[in-house]
């Protein structure tokens, strides 16, 4: 499980593939629910890659 403000890897992402191999930060302060489809919202990808919705699958915690 993740929270608000984890670092994470994304290994891959369905609905941004240019995502995978980027670290962002969890904005989610709960558990995704049927709005996101049980996806997270994960910021801070990228300067040119807006927050992105990614499932548990794809992300790696880091640190």
């Amino acid at each position: 499980m993740f929270t608000a403000g984890r670092k994470v890897l994304i290994i891959s992402c369905e609905d941004a593939p240019r995502a995978a191999g980027r670290t962002g930060r969890i904005v989610d302060e709960v558990p995704p629910g049927p709005l996101t489809k049980g996806r997270w919202t994960v910021a801070r990808v990228g300067l040119l890659v807006g927050p992105v919705l990614c499932r548990t699958g794809e992300l790696q915690r880091v640190g």
